[in-house]
């Protein structure tokens, strides 16, 4: 019996998660209200709730799983990309941990394990895959040749998707974090309502500053003539905000399976647990007749069950670090 301990705390959220033969029998996560006032995450703050939450997080996933701490044998832990501040706090905590328990210490990639978070539950995409990375920070295509193999093969030359979300509800006047509140009013809206850019960038890169300046200018424009604008037209508004971001993402991915001749397609992130990228995705697969992979909910956001399984795969192919090792605020997926 293999027993990993995963410990996730990149950003704003404190996770621990326990991972027994592959398998994930809990994964908690401690969220942080804090940041909801400040309209995002503060660093500073960040890092002070990560010390509150992070030993009753580790606590519960450990009587979760109905073990013990003596029954861990290696800890993972995120090691970047990420915020410094937070990252310290979960790397010193897993580096105490193993030295206490005299058991070796497995450092992960952040984004890699978004693209292993696949491989918690069935069905499981076969090697190699195409996996859209899309969060807050970061939107990736990524060629998945092997569990620690991965090819960068496209990326945001400015803002990431989530990004692009969360300042368009800005720009609308929605509470953060307002991605999943565009989600939520796009339901209602018609995406068809306001024509919105799509860059032409040239490869499998992605920009998103562009279109974010060009709903600011159509929400200015609009206001002008009618200060009730964004009260009767938030849904279609919002809707054509995710329509365009989510044809923006596919367009390139279906670019990707055309190039490349993969036709195993995944998405990981935050930004996946979008319904709207979630469908329109599906509709892709068919219409290339490729096979889609989308990962449960509790997997998209940061959490903890993904860098248990990625440190799973690593404790198996004996990749250990010592004591020395330090975070990284940035780290490439390949």
């Amino acid at each position: 019996m293999t027993v990993i301990l995963g410990i996730e705390s990149s950003c704003d959220e404190t996770s621990a998660s326990i991972c027994i033969d592959g398998k994930i029998k809990s994964n908690i996560i401690a969220n942080q209200l804090v940041h909801a006032k400040y309209g995002g995450v503060i660093p500073e703050a960040a890092s002070r709730a990560h010390q509150q939450n992070i030993i009753p997080t580790v606590d519960e996933a450990i009587k979760q799983a109905n073990i013990s701490k003596e029954d861990i044998h290696a800890v993972a832990f995120t090691r970047g990309p990420g915020l410094l501040g937070s990252l310290l706090v979960g790397t010193s905590f897993a580096k105490s941990f193993a030295l206490a328990r005299n058991i070796p210490l497995l450092d992960i990639n952040h984004m890699q394990a978004h693209i292993l978070a696949h491989f918690i539950e069935d069905p499981q995409p076969q090697f190699p895959f195409l996996c859209l990375t899309v969060s807050g920070g970061h939107t990736q295509i990524v060629l998945v040749k092997d569990y620690f193999d991965m090819e960068l093969i496209g990326e945001t030359l400015d803002d990431a998707a989530g990004e692009a979300f969360d300042k368009t509800a800005k720009i609308l006047g929605l509470p953060y974090p307002g991605g999943p509140l565009i989600d939520k009013h796009a339901a209602d809206g018609d995406p068809r309502a306001f024509a919105l850019p799509e860059p032409q960038i040239a490869g499998l890169d992605f920009s998103f500053s562009g279109l974010k300046t060009a709903i600011l200018y159509l929400v200015q424009r609009e206001m002008r003539e009618d200060p009730q604008f964004l009260n009767t037209r938030m849904a279609d508004l919002c809707a054509s905000v995710q329509d365009r971001i989510v044809s923006i993402l596919l367009n390139k991915l279906k670019k990707a399976v055309k190039q490349t001749g993969v036709r195993q397609i995944a998405i990981a992130g935050g930004v996946s647990a979008n319904s709207g990228l979630r469908t329109q995705l599906l509709a892709l697969g068919e219409q290339l007749r490729a096979d889609v992979f989308i990962p449960k909910f509790e997997y998209c956001t940061d959490n903890a069950a993904m860098i248990a399984i990625a440190g799973y795969h690593k404790f198996l192919k004996g990749e250990f670090v010592g004591q020395e090792i330090t975070p990284l605020a940035r780290m490439a997926v390949g």
